[in-house]
This record gives structure tokens, C-alpha cells and sequence, in this order.
């Protein structure tokens, strides 16, 4: 339930599924390749299968409760609705601190192939203060910037299969001579786990479910369509990836697609790849800003968060003290750490978000079921699963994320003399 004044539903269906696609088309399909393929080699395309069904099973659960619950916060108000308040709060938190060190590595990438390396910093810190006030003036503007940005990936990326197909360099014997993965099949998950988390940027939509207009009709529609198309993308580029390059030229690259487009005599096309990957960083970070901007409204409603952060902006009706807050947070992480190489328990914290979301949907009654429970079920298992296939140092860092969650809101708690709903 909605507390205090609430957010404008401003999107439809085409701006719903440009947000969850944004989110999904970020830096990770300029280089999840070369992780994936170090991985499973030729099976990494099994690896895709694996995460493209998993992140299926967690948007049918989505979708369904943002029908349900139209409003901000995504898995943090469901787990609080269907599950209890700790659980809502555990998802929220997750999403929230994870997230926020995301955004700050999506700023550097987008430095790291915008600007010479002495200018990062400050093009990373520059590209955080005009996203954050592009989602200040209002959602409708976001979508917009989103549909520019999305226009510029999927320009290069189109360059970089016609370049590398046609680029006299593919060879169909890569992508049919199926050799045992080189990690066995532990590797084929880990793949998978790998490319799951592109895949995960659907949930945006959910996030904002309080600001899509007709929420019923939708959100259902926008969320597998946005994911839908995302698998078409990811498919195409790692097929094409595979054929010039093959597993273990990919495996090496340090620059995947730049690699691919560059092959045979497509070297022209390379500095449409680093324009391409910059629009994409700038893109997940946009939807990243929007998503944690709701979330911690929602936390801010209930009190898990400060009270201040639920204000919505009069005019552009947007949580605008929480993102001016989270803007000023990221910019802090960009000039001060590099967070690109140490955010695993984001990842951790995301297969926790959608496990809540899958346990959430998992315990709607049959008037408010869209999709059979079996989906939630094998959700749940793919994102246990995919667990395991995180580095330790990723698990350990996640854990810790959340015990300090669990310290803020036992002692807020206490302070406060409630000790919870349940």
C-alpha cells in the first residue's frame, strides 16, 4: 500500500519495456563474453539457455506481483506482503546497497571508454550529476533519454555482427565443434550465473510499477517482452562472438566485441564498439538511478529507511530527496574506490532479491495467478543454484552486506521499542 503522496503513472507499455531493456543491455554485452567462454568455452551458449530460463521464471513472478502490488519498491513491498516485514526488508536492503556500488562501476565503465584515463574520475562523477537530474525532472524524461541510448546500443551492436560476419573471419566449425567444456560442467553454470545478471535488469520495471499506467494489463506484457527481446540480442551477439572469434580467442579478449568487430577486415568498426559500450553503461546506469531512487522510497515509507527519503517532488513527482541522496552516495564511490572488480555482492544480493520475489509469488491466491507455480518453484532452484557458482569472496562479501542490514534494522527496531510485524 501506497503511504503518503505517491508517484505519477506517466509509462506505457513501449516506455515500460525501453526501461527494463536499458537495464538489461548495459556493459554486460560488451563483456560477459570473455568471462562466460574462460567458463565453458562453446557451451557458454548452454550458459545463456540456463540464465535466459532462470531470469523467465523470476520475470513471470515479477510480473505477477506488480499486478498485484502496482507500486514502488519491487521485491520489497512483496516480500513485506506476502512473506513478513524482514523479508521484504532483507531484499530491499540488498537491492539498495548493491545496486548503489553497481551505479558507481557503471560510471567509471562508461569513463573507462568515454575519456583518456586522467579524465575518468571527473567524466564518471559528470555523468552521475546529469543522469541523476535527468531522473529528477521526471520519469517521462528517463524514458526518453532511455530510447536515445538504446538506439545508439543497438546501432552498434548491429555494426559489430555485420562487421564480424562479414568480415571474412567467421567460421562455422567454432560454433559446431562442441568440445568439453573446460571446467566441466561446473563451468557451464558458472557461465550461466555469469550471464544471469544481465539479464536482471527487468525488475526496474517492477521497481516503478507505481508510475506504469493500466499496471494490471502492463506490466505482464512489458516485463517478458523487454526480456524477450534481451535474449534475442544476447543470443545473436555471443552466436556471432563464437563464429569469428571461437571460445578460445573469446576466452582471451580483453575487449570481446571490439575484438569481433575488428576480425578480418572490420577494424573500422571498433570505435563504433566503444561508443556503443558507452551509451550502454550510461543506460544501466539511468534505469540503476530510477530503480534505487523508488526502492528507497518505498523503505522510507515503512520506516526502514529515513522518513525524509519518501518526499515526492511536487512538479515531477519523483523521489527526488532519495536520488539527489543516492547521486551524492555514488559520486563519494566514484572519486574515492574502484568499485568495478569488488561489487560480487551485488550479485549475491540480487539472486536473494529474486528468490523473495519467487517465495512472494509462490504464496498468491488463485484470483491474482497469471503463471503456473511450477515457474516459481524452478526459479527459486535456478537462483539457489546459481548461488554456488559465485566466487567465495563474492559470498562472503554479501553475507556481510547483509548482516550489517539485519544490525541497522534490530537496533532501529529497538531504539524504536517495535519489534516488527513478524
Amino acid at each position: 500500500m501506497t503511504v503518503g503522496p505517491g508517484l505519477e503513472r506517466r509509462l506505457g507499455t513501449a516506455d515500460a519495456v525501453l526501461i527494463g531493456l536499458g537495464s538489461m543491455l548495459g556493459a554486460g554485452v560488451f563483456a560477459a563474453w570473455a568471462p562466460a567462454a574462460r567458463s565453458a568455452g562453446t557451451w557458454l551458449l548452454a550458459g545463456l539457455a540456463l540464465a535466459a530460463g532462470v531470469a523467465y521464471c523470476n520475470a513471470t513472478s515479477s510480473a505477477q506481483l506488480a499486478a498485484r502490488y502496482p507500486t514502488s519498491g519491487g521485491s520489497y513491498v512483496y516480500g513485506r506482503e506476502r512473506l513478513g516485514d524482514w523479508w521484504g526488508f532483507l531484499a530491499g536492503w540488498g537491492f539498495v546497497v548493491g545496486k548503489t556500488a553497481s551505479c558507481a562501476a557503471m560510471a567509471l565503465t562508461f569513463a573507462a571508454y568515454a575519456v583518456p584515463p586522467a579524465w575518468q574520475r571527473p567524466a564518471a562523477v559528470a555523468a552521475v550529476l546529469v543522469l541523476t537530474a535527468v531522473n529528477y525532472c521526471g520519469i517521462t524524461r528517463t524514458a526518453g533519454l532511455t530510447r536515445v541510448l538504446m538506439t545508439v546500443v543497438l546501432l552498434a551492436l548491429a555494426v559489430v555482427v555485420a562487421a564480424g560476419l562479414g568480415g571474412g573471419a567467421a567460421d562455422a566449425e567454432r560454433l559446431t565443434a562442441w568440445d568439453a567444456p573446460p571446467h566441466g560442467w561446473y563451468g557451464v553454470l558458472q557461465s550461466g550465473g555469469l550471464l544471469f545478471f544481465a539479464f536482471a535488469g527487468y525488475a526496474r520495471i517492477a521497481t516503478m510499477g507505481e508510475e506504469v499506467r493500466d499496471p494490471r494489463r502492463t506490466i505482464p506484457r512489458a516485463i517478458p517482452l523487454a526480456l524477450g527481446l534481451a535474449v534475442v540480442v544476447y543470443a545473436v551477439v555471443g552466436i556471432t562472438a563464437l563464429l569469428v572469434l571461437g571460445p578460445q580467442r573469446l576466452a582471451g579478449a580483453t575487449a570481446p566485441l571490439a575484438s569481433v568487430a575488428g576480425a578480418g577486415d572490420g577494424g573500422w568498426a571498433e570505435p563504433v564498439v566503444r561508443i556503443g559500450a558507452a551509451a550502454a553503461s550510461l543506460g544501466a546506469l539511468l534505469a540503476l538511478v530510477a530503480g534505487i531512487g523508488r526502492t528507497t522510497l518505498a523503505m522510507a515509507r515503512t520506516g526502514d529507511l529515513p522518513a525524509a527519503l519518501a518526499a515526492v517532488h511536487p512538479r515531477f513527482r519523483v523521489p527526488h530527496r532519495a536520488e539527489l541522496l543516492l547521486g551524492a552516495a555514488v559520486c563519494a564511490l566514484v572519486l574515492t574506490v574502484d568499485v568495478r572488480g569488488a561489487i560480487g555482492f551485488s550479485s549475491f544480493g540480487v539472486l536473494l532479491y529474486y528468490v523473495v520475489a519467487n517465495a512472494a509469488a509462490l504464496t498468491q491466491p488463485p484470483e491474482d495467478r497469471r503463471w503456473s507455480r511450477a515457474l516459481q518453484v524452478a526459479g527459486g532452484a535456478g537462483c539457489c543454484l546459481l548461488v554456488g557458482t559465485l566466487p567465495w569472496a563474492s559470498v562472503v562479501a554479501g553475507a556481510a552486506v547483509f548482516a550489517v542490514g539485519v544490525v541497522y534494522r534490530a537496533a532501529r527496531l529497538r531504539l524504536a521499542g517495535a519489534p516488527g510485524r513478524r
